[in-house]
């Protein structure tokens, strides 16, 4: 019998990007969202205590489900095993960015 899927979602939040670990990812009825439920925690080894996981278990702690903005999501892998989740500061710079906004709601470009 097959193990359930673990996922791993990479995503921006407020200037950030995160990266968690979760069993179910799925578009949700909210339209524009991503629903991500059952998060994993530090299941792999409880003896060594990392300081970037357990703020984000401490996020997380409370919550069932998470919406997660489209245009917020990096990428979304199914994963052999659970990882280590993080929490690091976006790349200054760097070619990956969020989806705009604007257009996903058919607004019109600004014009310079």
């Amino acid at each position: 019998m097959a193990s359930e899927p673990i996922y791993r979602i990479t995503f921006f939040n407020q200037g950030q990007v995160y990266e968690i670990y979760a069993r179910h990812v799925f578009q949700s009825d909210l339209w524009g969202f991503i629903e991500v439920e059952e998060f994993m925690f530090g299941e792999r080894s409880q003896m060594i205590v990392d300081p970037a996981e357990e703020k984000l278990k401490n996020e997380f702690s409370e919550v069932k489900r998470s919406f997660i903005p489209m245009q917020s999501i990096i990428r979304i892998d199914e994963v052999e095993k659970e990882g280590t989740g993080k929490i690091s500061d976006a790349p200054v710079g760097g070619n990956v960015s969020a989806f705009p906004l604007s257009s996903m709601m058919g607004g019109k470009p600004v014009k310079d």
